[in-house]
């Protein structure tokens, strides 16, 4: 749910727009109060809240399985294998941005560290996201050296950033509102010419990745996950991450500002130095929900619904968002401001919210959670829930 707040740019504009607002979207009053908002409150902590999520599962189904006599790594590999078919189909049939894809490459690295313990998961994890602050900021002495815009190379290397990070070449911008507006073949053909490949995205930001699944997993198996904690033990955790990771996303956001969405700042702000407070939210955010979780109450419950039906709501919101926006449906590309974007959330949450409950009453997984397993399994798996004894 949260993570659809951290994408509506990437749904609904220039992909440029993601990071910056001088690509698209509006620099108004509203329109930056809007990205400095979901700067500080969302982007990278949400992803990182699925990421950590993520590894946590994985290791769930891994212990599973081998509690049933069954291969954690045959069930495991398995699964990845489908996720990454479903996760490039996804990407190039449906919404460029998609995850899934990568999950499935990370996810295969990660089973290597399942027989760690707690703290070797956790140590393992630091490793992971120390890499990925030096990959990262070594990536950014390119950008600074790119910045000089005195050489072809450095021209080029300028405008490669600025497809993600800044103002793109007006064309590249104009062939992507192009595409979006037009058929859905338009817009396969666009993502297909334009997009990096899995392997690079995969060795751009595939330490952090791996770095959250880790740290994921080192929450599950040390009960941070699972509740065991105190609930004083996780209203300190809570308090003090998340205002570490506000206060750090508050002054690079204003950092930003000030220099007027230069992208070797939009770089800096939004990649490199964000690193070790991306997963500190993620984790606070773990811990803040953790607290506000009511057994039995209705919206606890609908929430968990929400939840165990992830993958099917994920896939879901983006054929609802790309509907809305690309030009088989409503067409709206490129033609709302950034402040106006955040309007579509709350409806897409008032759906997840109330299909995902009754139909996992009725139901033993959500459709795309029993697609998952049935093809990982190569068996149709029962999907209807048996009914109680002495129903009729």
């Amino acid at each position: 749910m949260g993570i659809l707040v951290a994408n509506m740019p990437g749904f609904a504009l220039p992909a440029p727009a993601y990071f910056s607002p001088l690509a698209s979207g509006g620099t108004g009053q509203a329109d930056l109060t809007a990205w400095f908002a979901t700067f500080v409150l969302i982007e990278g902590k949400m992803r990182g809240l699925f990421t950590f999520l993520f590894g946590a599962s994985m290791l769930l189904v891994v212990e599973r399985a081998e509690a049933a006599g069954r291969s954690g790594a045959a069930v495991h590999f398995s699964r990845m294998a489908v996720l990454l078919l479903i996760g490039l189909a996804h990407r190039y049939f449906v919404w460029w941005g998609d995850i899934l894809a990568h999950y499935a490459l990370v996810g295969a690295i990660a089973y290597l560290f399942t027989r760690l313990d707690a703290r070797q998961l956790l140590a393992a994890g630091l490793v992971a996201l120390g890499a990925t602050l030096a990959w990262n900021a070594l990536t950014w002495s390119t950008l600074l050296w790119a910045g000089a815009r005195s050489t072809p190379a450095q021209v080029e290397t300028w405008n490669n950033f600025a497809w993600a990070f800044g103002v793109p070449p007006r064309e590249w911008t104009e062939s992507e509102l192009l595409a979006m507006r037009g058929e859905w073949w338009d817009q396969v053909r666009w993502r297909w010419a334009y997009l990096e490949s899995e392997w690079s995205f995969l060795k751009s930001v595939g330490s952090e990745t791996l770095a959250a699944m880790l740290l994921g997993m080192a929450a599950f198996r040390s009960g941070f996950l699972t509740g065991e904690w105190s609930r004083e033990s996780y209203r300190r955790f809570a308090l003090w991450a998340l205002a570490v990771t506000f206060a750090a996303y508050v002054l690079l956001g204003l950092n930003s500002l000030r220099h007027g969405f230069d992208q070797r700042w939009v770089f800096f702000d939004s990649i490199v130095a964000t690193v070790p407070f991306r997963v500190l939210g993620a984790a606070g955010y773990s811990a803040l929900i953790i607290l506000l979780l009511r057994p039995g109450g209705w919206l606890t419950e609908r929430m968990g619904a929400v939840g165990r039906a992830a993958f099917s709501n994920y896939l879901g919101t983006s054929l609802i968002v790309t509907g809305i926006f690309y030009g088989w449906g409503l067409g709206l590309f490129g033609s709302l401001s950034r402040a106006q974007l955040y309007a579509v959330p709350p409806l897409v949450w008032l759906l997840m919210v109330t299909w995902s409950k009754p139909w996992l009453d009725r139901y033993r997984y959500g459709p795309l959670e029993w697609l998952w397993r049935s093809l990982s399994r190569a068996r149709l798996e029962p999907l209807r829930r048996a009914a109680a004894s002495g129903s009729t």
